[in-house]
């Protein structure tokens, strides 16, 4: 199912720097995301060299900040170009807020203006400026950004306006008690480390490395005196960044060979919309799907052993892959009602259960790949198409299971999620 080559025109577009355009002509990969790549190796070779050179106990903690912070804003500016200017742009409004609310809305201003600056970014983005499918996205790094600002807001709104006895002990570690400095704060949001491909941290971890107490808060959270250690130990990162690399190659093959076999713009191509069949178009998507993931492994991979090779590892920072499950959260919901109204009634025999679970195994799969297709397309026209070719059936699914599968109290549902949760776990 092989489709034409995109045109030059649109293969190669960015915003971005054009310096490593005959690369990407030789490579036959599309400029922005060479840049991404050329990006996250310089950042990789950084990080060591921020690790040996830059360490807490021969630079300062101004110089460590303003250090990421520029190395950060220089990798935005030159992946971006002038789409750059919408992080920037947020970055100081909501600085400009951190500084001058009330710590008891200062959260809620915080969550207002990145999520709504973030949501006219995207409608621009689709609307006004028209690209997707074939190019890397701004709005990822602006997706990071608002969570860093408003887990930030959140938390300086549980250390300054909220009373310690109301906090759950996660809320009471991360809460922070010192509004940060412009300096802190744009090395928070913009460091080289996390900008480009994330992940998110807390603010406080993110300081803790910084002035070199990350890796002794992880050990005390360990209690490593209790095991055995003397002295604090110094854990080094070189496996694993070799670990990392070693992934992100596997990944980089996968890439090249799937990806490049399978492209997702298949999916709206004529001849896959008008005359393919529907149990093909349900096959192919799922394949498609699957054969995108490791262009993200590959990212976020990477991502990972840039934060390890700056020593940034131990410090316990969230995946990305937990922020594109949580939109998948309402679908696992459904499941769920699924398993709880039905399953019982394919109990009485070992064969019908096993029927049961290969048949809901194989929905899943199906479904999630329905779901997340706008998120590899990014794109309006393209998934409406592709959703139109499908006749929006898991759309039309989903409201049926709602308005017609018995609703549960909510503690109830609540209480059976987490039976089914620690279920799972034991098996």
């Amino acid at each position: 199912m092989a489709t034409e080559s995109p045109p030059s025109s649109l293969a190669y577009r960015t915003t971005g720097s054009t310096l490593l355009h005959p690369i990407s002509d030789l490579l036959g990969i599309p400029l922005d995301q060479v840049n991404f790549v050329a990006c996250q190796l310089l950042a990789l070779l950084a990080a060591f060299w921020f690790r040996i050179y830059l360490s807490p106990e021969k630079a300062s903690s101004s110089v460590r900040h303003a250090f990421a912070a520029i190395f950060g804003i220089y990798f935005v500016i030159f992946c971006f170009g002038w789409y750059s200017i919408h992080l920037f742009v947020l970055v100081l409004i909501c600085y400009g807020i951190l500084t001058t609310a009330s710590t008891h809305n200062i959260h809620r201003y915080s969550f207002v203006v990145s999520m709504g600056y973030l949501t006219l970014c995207h409608i621009s983005r689709i609307y006004i400026f028209h690209y997707g499918i074939l190019t890397t996205d701004f709005s990822g790094p602006l997706m990071i950004m608002t969570q860093k600002i408003t887990t930030l807001a959140f938390q300086i709104h549980d250390g300054l306006g909220r009373k310690t006895e109301d906090l759950t002990p996660e809320q009471l570690r991360l809460a922070i008690k010192i509004r940060p400095s412009f300096l802190e704060y744009i090395s928070y949001l913009l460091n080289f480390l996390s900008v480009i491909a994330g992940p998110c941290s807390s603010y406080k971890d993110y300081v803790a490395f910084i002035e070199g107490r990350h890796i002794h808060m992880k050990l005390l959270e360990m209690n490593w005196k209790q095991k055995g250690y003397s002295s604090l130990p110094n854990p080094s990162p070189t496996g694993a960044v070799i670990h990392k690399l070693c992934i992100t190659l596997v990944s980089l093959l996968f890439f090249l060979t799937l990806t490049k076999a399978y492209p997702v713009t298949f999916l709206v191509d004529d001849w896959f919309v008008n005359q393919a069949s529907f149990l093909s178009r349900l096959c192919y998507l799922y394949v498609v799907m699957q054969a995108s993931k490791p262009k993200y492994y590959f990212a976020w991979t990477l991502a990972d052993a840039v934060n390890n090779a700056a020593g940034y590892g131990f410090s316990g920072i969230d995946k990305n892959g937990n922020f594109c499950w949580n939109l998948l959260s309402n679908l696992n919901i459904w499941k769920i009602e699924m398993r709880t109204t039905c399953r019982q009634y394919f109990l009485s025999s070992e064969a019908l259960k096993a029927a049961y679970d290969v048949v809901t195994w194989a929905l899943t799969q199906l479904a999630v790949s329905y779901t997340v297709a706008p998120f590899v397309m990014l794109a309006v026209e393209p998934a409406i198409t592709l959703y139109k070719s499908l006749y929006f059936h898991l759309h039309i699914i989903s409201l049926l299971i709602i308005l017609i599968l018995p609703i549960k109290p909510q503690a109830k549902r609540q209480s059976q999620t987490l039976n089914s949760f620690h279920n799972k776990k034991k098996t």
